[in-house]
């Protein structure tokens, strides 16, 4: 049997990553594919606009085989530690044959020469980056500069300006560095682009826009006046709009946990972040994954202007560091991800147990593919996790403390009843 391995956040899923499915099956012949998925937080250093268990079901319901959890830290991590810790845990699965990825650019080739330049980093290309950071601006503008320089040409700066083609350069940076035999394939990201938050009828709408749709009918839970019903802004009225944009399978599943289990905002983990900044010194906010010394004297000299989690994250803000890198240093923060941590894992082999989130009923046999071939323990329930190493049980602990945490929220936000991770169970469609 061939396995196509995917690597998704489905925050949500949509039309978009049915085709994604569908296609990579395709192209590579793929009897079945495995998606390895974030948990309850997002690359971009937030929380996922709703559960991980519920984009899950919509993920097998639309034809993925099994989905495994990516731990949170490499789930909120820079591309290139999201890229390694997601190709490493479809690699130790045993069964992946190949991985396949959108990209705006469709052009393998160039990518792997981009991945090339940037996992060697010549040292004319490493001047050329020292450069254009001297100039004061970000990392990205900065290492799009300098790979243009040293190439020669604009096409290779163009294709790393597109989020997609970063993180596809980051899978086969990924592969290269794990010397995997897993072969990669990309397919032409279709539809409206990655940041448009406007729903485009008759293609792809990006999850930008489908989730910033989404908030707004939640507006109503977060402003309701005494006496006021949610009706006028209940989710029925959306329902005309998200046709055609979401699969009918989430589109039920959809209206079924509105205001149950999501939205979810940055906004309302606010308080948790303050009382986890409350009693830090910029020395100890330093251990932190993605906090530089500047960032966490900013933090504390402007703690006393903290309002919510995003205006707070606004504020901190500057011409060198993107508000994406200060969203995912806040949330480590809140999550507790230090820097000699990430360290630890990586030096001892990026995983320590794959952790299945859901699988389908008529693919379970893969599973007992899985637990022959694997090189970690297949974790299906927490309660068999008493013999992982050490590390692997800091780990565990960690991704276990994220999504309580997550659920709690929910939870409290919603009025329904909370449930410890040790009693959810793995989702069966």
């Amino acid at each position: 049997m061939k396995i196509t391995g995917l690597i998704a956040e489905y925050n949500p899923f949509h039309n978009g990553h049915l085709y994604h499915i569908q296609e990579a099956k395709r192209i590579t012949g793929a009897d079945a594919a495995i998606v390895v998925m974030s948990g309850d937080y997002v690359q971009r250093g937030v929380p996922a606009v709703m559960p991980k268990r519920l984009r899950t079901e919509m993920a097998l319901k639309c034809g993925a085989a099994a989905v495994f959890e990516l731990p949170v830290c490499y789930a909120t991590g820079s591309a290139e530690y999201f890229a390694l810790g997601a190709v490493s845990l479809l690699h130790a699965l045993g069964i992946v044959d190949s991985i396949c990825f959108g990209s705006e650019c469709n052009d393998l080739p160039a990518m792997a020469e981009i991945a090339r330049i940037l996992k060697e980093e010549p040292e004319e290309y490493r001047a050329l980056l020292r450069g254009f950071l001297k100039q004061g601006i970000s990392y990205p503008l900065a290492r799009c500069r300098a790979l243009g320089e040293y190439t020669g040409s604009a096409k290779y700066a163009d294709i790393m300006k597109e989020p997609n083609n970063i993180l596809g350069i980051e899978y086969l940076k990924a592969l290269k560095e794990l010397n995997s035999p897993v072969r990669p394939y990309t397919i032409r990201r279709k539809g409206a682009g990655y940041h448009d938050t406007s729903l485009v009828q008759g293609q792809f709408s990006s999850a930008s826009a489908i989730r910033s749709l989404l908030a707004y009918s939640g507006a109503a839970f977060q402003t309701e006046q005494r006496g006021g019903t949610f009706e006028d802004n209940s989710f029925g009225g959306f329902l005309s709009e998200l046709e055609g944009q979401v699969p009918d399978s989430c589109l039920a599943l959809l209206k079924d946990y509105h205001r149950v289990q999501y939205p979810v905002y940055q906004n309302d983990f606010s308080l948790i972040l303050k009382y986890k900044l409350l009693n830090k010194t910029p020395e100890s906010l330093t251990r932190y994954a993605d906090v530089s010394e500047d960032l966490a004297n900013r933090i504390c000299a402007k703690l006393n202007d903290f309002f919510n989690y995003r205006q707070f994250s606004e504020l901190l803000k500057t011409r060198e560091t993107t508000r994406t890198r200060i969203d995912r240093a806040l949330l480590h923060i809140m999550l507790g991800t230090k820097k000699d941590d990430m360290e630890e894992y990586m030096a001892n082999g990026y995983h320590y147990y794959a952790r299945l989130l859901g699988v389908r009923k008529d693919r379970q046999k893969i599973l007992a593919q899985i637990a022959k071939t694997s090189s970690l323990p297949l974790l299906i329930r927490l309660s068999e996790s008493g013999d992982l190493p050490a590390t692997g049980r800091k780990m565990l602990t960690n991704d276990i403390l994220a999504s309580n945490l997550y659920t709690s929220v929910v939870t409290d936000k919603y009025k329904t009843a909370f449930q410890n991770e040790y009693k959810q169970a793995v989702m069966k469609v």
